[in-house]
């Protein structure tokens, strides 16, 4: 069976989010603050499909993974502390809410996520990639190692529980 990324729309909407509460789910297993304040909601993931910046992996005929990949820089990543972003005034694109089904686990979905969302964004002229996520989830701090990205430093975001996140970047 195939296996690809295609971008998401309005059908995949509650697969999606099943899919996204399934990993809030292991998140907190794991004891990881991440998502547990109800966040990526709803209307955010239907907006990310509806600016055609969600995508979702597919294998065979099912939707077993989704991320985001947004063209556009986000005023969270303008200020990094413990570090800087290697080319701060370059555009780059960010990987946003990463999640893959907890029964595919094991099977280095995240990281063919990733890879693919790369080459999408190159096609479209980027060069450098940034993502965030939380000190405590270690396996999305893996692919990103495993790719090239590199920690930056902290950056803050919209969390009510726990804000405080790694910055990643990697440079084409």
């Amino acid at each position: 069976m195939a296996i690809y990324l295609r971008q998401a729309v309005l059908d995949d909407l509650n697969k999606v989010m099943m899919i996204i509460e399934q990993a809030r789910v292991q998140l907190k297993k794991n004891g990881n603050p991440q998502w547990q304040d109800g966040h990526p909601f709803l209307t955010t993931i239907k907006n990310d499909i509806i600016r055609e910046h969600s995508w979702v992996l597919i294998d065979g005929q099912e939707v077993v993974g989704t991320a985001v990949l947004q063209l556009t820089p986000e005023q969270n990543y303008d200020e990094i502390e413990d570090g800087q972003w290697k080319y701060p005034k370059e555009p780059y694109a960010i990987i946003h809410r990463v999640a893959v089904l907890p029964a595919k686990r094991g099977q280095n979905l995240g990281r063919f996520i990733f890879s693919n969302l790369l080459t999408v964004g190159y096609l479209q002229g980027i060069r450098n990639f940034r993502y965030d996520t939380h000190y405590k989830n270690i396996p999305v701090q893996k692919i990103g190692e495993e790719l090239g990205f590199v920690k930056r430093g902290t950056i803050y975001i919209e969390d009510k529980i726990d804000n405080k996140h790694m910055g990643f970047e990697l440079n084409l």
